[in-house]
């Protein structure tokens, strides 16, 4: 069996984090007309794993990554009309209850992987039940397969507290990855019985 090539996450980010965590807020209002500026922002906040914790109240862990991405966003909301201010500070009490909803939002990434995976894993099973062994359909998988891992990888930088969904994830690319290299093994075979 061939070793996977998916990224195992760093250790360092699960478990207890002594003394706290450090976290960079983003309070920021924009106009409300247009509703695509507030989709925007909505949508940026989302890509950088962040979790609201009231509206227009956005929480992410303090990195030198996120505090340049949020600094830029802050820029844009300006840009937008809007006001937006980016703090730094700790929690007193109740962090745990951002961890649980930063590990709730992964959770739910990681079950769409999983969903997609399961998807990947038929439409695979139904060109071996069809016999349609070909180089076209594996390029296609194959590039359905990178998707999927690289939205894996995007989740995976975004999991700063060891989601307990990420290793279901891992696991059912796992499964793709073996399910396309079986499809690819009857590819080559058929190749080679036709010359």
């Amino acid at each position: 069996m061939t070793q996977s090539t998916l990224p195992v996450p760093p250790s360092e980010h699960e478990g207890d984090h002594p003394g706290g965590i450090g976290w960079l807020l983003l309070v920021y209002r924009v106009p409300s007309e247009p509703t695509r500026l507030r989709a925007t922002v909505w949508r940026r906040l989302k890509g950088l794993g962040a979790v609201y914790l009231q509206t227009s109240v956005a929480a992410l862990p303090a990195t030198a990554t996120a505090e340049r991405a949020l600094r830029k966003l802050r820029h844009d909301i300006v840009d937008m009309s809007g006001t937006a201010v980016l703090l730094q500070c700790h929690a007193l009490v109740g962090e745990q209850d951002i961890v649980t909803a930063f590990q709730s939002a992964r959770d739910d990434e990681y079950e769409e992987i999983v969903d997609r995976c399961r998807d990947f894993l038929a439409q695979v099973e139904k060109e071996h039940v069809a016999e349609h062994f070909t180089y076209a359909e594996l390029e296609e998988n194959d590039v359905d397969l990178a998707k999927l891992k690289s939205w894996y990888e995007k989740v995976l930088a975004r999991d700063a507290f060891g989601a307990g969904g990420r290793e279901a994830a891992r696991s059912a690319l796992v499964d793709c990855e073996h399910a396309l290299e079986g499809y690819a093994a009857a590819v080559y075979a058929r190749e080679t019985d036709a010359h």
